[in-house]
């Protein structure tokens, strides 16, 4: 009996030191520098975005906040070496619609889980595609474009800045909805497929709301509709495809901060509080706005949710869609 009480203290006086030792640690956090990883080159939305939030973020913890790109596979590199990194804090993501919800359907053989291997902390923002056609195009609505898939199959097409990428799937589910088939021409990268586009080699693309602005307002190109569900704040005129004749219809990209699994819960919840108040802040909100992000703010269980949905919502279309990445 005296043993079993002894015993119990000893676990008690235990288990309060290791409570200790671990508020101490996470007092000391963060100890050192903290890399923010961008698995895309420099230049990007998710780049950009990821160099907007380190500027706030490290004044807010007290430490320096390092970007680093390590581009490859369509985000699979960086996000992987996030995945096997210290769950410590001291190493974060940007991730993205595609390296955290699409390339784990496109890829036969992925490095990691994006569920399962990562810890959600903040989702920055969404932002759309929208579709365009050439201004001298026919088609001057999204019930044209229908009419005419549906008149004579795969007479239509539509390029993308390649296989699996949102403007491809945008297409796919496009033709899910509308019960049309049109032809997809995969370029290699959005800029390529925009000067298809002007050059009048397609007929149209479903590209990311930040390209096409600058060539909508020049009058080069001409908008029919957005992908989310709802209109854009940078195109209050041009309606959303669900409202144009393509009901249920919603693809919106998104960019997300993402720690490694297991990182300590007082971490992660620090973390995505200071990154809320950053997107809230109204200098870096109006920067989100400018380039066409609806900031966020969405905190680890939020995020988490919208990700494991959004994971099986690509799964079923690249299934139906037999989308290879070649």
């Amino acid at each position: 009996m005296k043993a079993s009480k002894y015993l119990s203290a000893w676990a008690c006086g235990v288990a309060l030191a290791a409570s200790a030792f671990d508020a101490l640690a996470q007092e000391k956090w963060p100890s050192k520098n903290i890399n923010y990883i961008v698995p895309f080159a420099a230049g990007g939305t998710t780049d950009v975005l990821g160099r907007l939030i380190a500027s706030k973020l490290g004044p807010a913890l007290g430490a320096v906040v390092v970007v680093e790109n390590r581009p490859g596979a369509g985000g699979n590199i960086g996000s992987d070496f996030v995945a096997k990194a210290a769950p410590d804090g001291h190493t974060l993501v940007g991730g993205t619609i595609s390296s955290h919800a699409i390339n784990v359907s496109l890829y036969s053989k992925m490095p990691y889980d994006p569920v399962k291997n990562f810890q959600p902390v903040t989702l920055i923002g969404t932002l759309p595609n929208v579709l365009v056609v050439n201004a001298n195009s026919p088609y001057r609505s999204v019930q044209d474009v229908i009419a005419a898939a549906k008149a004579k199959p795969e007479a239509v097409n539509y390029a993308s800045s390649g296989n699996g990428t949102s403007q491809h799937l945008s297409g796919a589910l496009f033709q899910s909805i509308t019960g049309t088939k049109m032809v997809h021409v995969p370029y290699k990268g959005s800029a390529p497929a925009m000067q298809a586009l002007l050059g009048g080699e397609v007929d149209l693309v479903f590209e990311n709301i930040l390209a096409a602005v600058p060539l909508i307002q020049s009058g080069k190109l001409r908008a029919l509709g957005v992908t989310s569900a709802k209109r854009s704040s940078q195109l209050p005129d041009v309606p959303a495809l669900a409202e144009a004749g393509v009901p249920g219809y919603e693809i919106v990209s998104w960019q997300a901060v993402f720690a490694p699994a297991g990182t300590p819960q007082p971490v992660v919840q620090r973390l995505s509080a200071e990154i809320a108040k950053i997107i809230q802040d109204p200098e870096i909100k109006s920067r989100l706005t400018a380039l066409g992000v609806e900031p966020s703010g969405a905190g680890p269980a939020e995020l988490g949710s919208f990700q494991k949905a959004e994971v099986a919502k690509w799964a079923q279309l690249i299934k139906t869609a037999n989308i290879k990445v070649e």
